[in-house]
């Protein structure tokens, strides 16, 4: 990462790390502002920073190199994509830890946050810094003078990121332009096509499956059933608390009659999306899970074994769930409006995995229970959750 402070540098890098681990890849944040707060201390003025100041020069690469050091190990233990957290405002800088990097056979990706939009670094300094540790018990406008400070010491030091430097991503102003330089292979392009895509506009994500069905009743998987009375019950009483909380979200259904039906008393208009239909079962849609143990115990007890890898037959596994859903992952990270999603199990656990950064191994076990709305709302690095149950809830 590339950037003065309050660019979003950190969020940027968790919300990264959080899509590649979703997909299965290895990888890990090394922030250098904590190593400095664990080894030097959270409570250090803004002259620390000052360029001019040798003694803190010399402490603060100290700690960058001992997180380097911590991540070349990280590497070597198997780790995939490291994501190296930090302001690497410099060409020196940046070229001491490219070279150590490409010495152990890595590739390196510079990201440089640029944002001159002054009201999104106040709000950044003022949602995110003011709760560093580094300002625990201080007055609100006592931080912000002093990290107003340490950025003017950073921005008299700041060189950008030139073309001879190899390959980078520049996002400017939260995703308002992005520019690509020498970006190749899969995972840089992902990256790319990733960052374009966020934003810090705040918006909730309600998570809900499709009310209760036939096939629910009769514990079947897969088909295309209708909904059961307690489900269409659940669908008018999902449509009462959508209008009483006064937001018309977006709403995006499976290509299900299920999701359909149980979006319906919404009154709104509705996105179906293919990818959001449920786990293909294959040979096994339609059957109950007592006569999948009876009929074809070698599958059952597959599945039983290690749920996340295993496909039914002629069918689909979580993990192919997972990377059907890399469009919906992009297009909600993109949208600025409160969405509301009505899908089936296997799919919300894999988005619920997403936004809540659960490990994939994780995913088939996620509890989504029926009649329940699951309201995610990103708050600074994470995002805050809250459950409500609508009558009847059911498990």
């Amino acid at each position: 990462m590339v950037g003065l402070p309050a660019r979003g540098k950190t969020h940027m890098a968790r919300r990264v790390a959080r899509y590649l681990r979703w997909l299965g890849v290895g990888t890990r944040v090394f922030n250098v502002g904590n190593y400095r707060r664990q080894h030097l201390g959270s409570r250090q003025p803004a002259r620390f920073f000052d360029p001019d100041n040798v003694e803190g020069n010399e402490a603060r690469a100290r700690v960058a190199m001992r997180a380097l050091d911590d991540m070349l190990a990280w590497f070597g233990s198997g780790g995939e994509v490291g994501i190296y957290d930090a302001t690497n405002t410099t060409r020196e800088r940046r070229r001491s830890l490219a070279s150590r990097m490409r010495a152990h056979g890595l590739d390196v990706v510079f990201v440089e946050s640029v944002c001159e939009d002054e009201s999104v670094i106040e709000s950044n300094i003022r949602q995110t810094k003011l709760h560093m540790p580094d300002y625990a018990g201080v007055a609100a406008s006592d931080a912000v003078s002093d990290f107003r400070a340490r950025i003017a010491h950073y921005e008299r030091a700041y060189e950008p990121v030139e073309e001879d430097e190899g390959a980078f991503v520049r996002v400017i102003d939260v995703g308002r332009k992005v520019v690509a330089h020498r970006i190749q292979g899969y995972l840089p392009s992902r990256l790319v096509y990733f960052l374009m895509n966020l934003h810090v506009v705040p918006r909730s994500i309600w998570l809900t499956r499709h009310g209760q069905s036939s096939f629910n009743v009769e514990d079947r998987v897969g088909g295309d059933p209708s909904l059961s009375p307690a489900g269409r019950e659940f669908a008018a009483s999902l449509g009462e608390h959508v209008r009483d909380s006064g937001i018309a979200p977006r709403v995006w259904i499976s290509t299900l009659a299920r999701t359909a039906q149980t979006a319906a008393p919404l009154g709104l208009p509705f996105e179906e999306w293919r990818a959001l239909d449920e786990i293909d079962s294959g040979d096994c849609d339609g059957m109950t899970y007592g006569e999948i143990r009876r009929d074809m115990p070698a599958e059952h007890a597959a599945r039983r074994e290690n749920k996340l890898t295993y496909r039914y037959p002629r069918g689909e596994s979580y993990l192919d769930v997972i990377r059907r859903l890399e469009p919906v992952i992009f297009e909600l990270e993109r949208e600025r409006r409160p969405v509301l999603v009505i899908a089936h199990q296997a799919v919300l656990r894999s988005l619920y995995a997403y936004l809540m950064d659960r490990a994939p191994s994780e995913v088939p076990y996620l509890p989504i229970p029926l009649h329940t709305i699951i309201k995610l709302t990103p708050i600074t690095y994470e995002c805050d959750e809250e459950r409500v149950a609508l009558s009847p809830a059911l498990a």
